[in-house]
């Protein structure tokens, strides 16, 4: 069987907004971040020479920077159903995400213990706003 990991260079990246993901993205982000996402943005200049947060997420074929600031992160977190009163993922909606996703994405075992890279320059990064028809791809993920 073929090695399912590509090297990050070789994915197509992609930087969204977060309510305009597929949402089999967003089931999937929160199986990667059953407790959270503000404490794992990172923050990256972008072709404007603005600073930009984001949550880091890949798939298969994709990296994706998801655009949002600490305030929207905490306020996804409170106001999706999935996630219980402190902010972490209910047993049952991990439990369902996992049958559901568990051969398309690696799931980590502490999303703490990982090191993420924050020096990010997005101008070799797909902006689904920005882009050309002919480079545009499907988020059928």
């Amino acid at each position: 069987m073929e090695d399912k990991k590509m090297t990050l260079s070789s994915k197509p990246r992609v930087i969204k907004d977060y309510e305009k993901l597929d949402e089999a993205i967003k089931e999937q982000i929160k199986l990667v971040y059953p407790n959270g996402f503000s404490q794992h943005l990172i923050t990256f200049t972008n072709k404007d020479g603005l600073l930009v947060s984001a949550l880091p997420f890949e798939t298969e074929d994709k990296y994706y920077l998801v655009r949002m600031t600490t305030q929207e992160a905490i306020d996804i977190i409170s106001e999706d159903e999935d996630y219980d009163d402190e902010g972490v993922l209910k047993e049952e909606s991990r439990e369902a995400y996992e049958d559901k996703y568990s051969d398309d994405i690696d799931i980590p075992d502490n999303i703490e213990d990982e090191e993420e890279d924050d020096s990010y320059d997005d101008d070799d990064l797909d902006d689904d706003d920005d882009m050309d028809d002919e480079d545009m791809e499907e988020d059928e993920d």
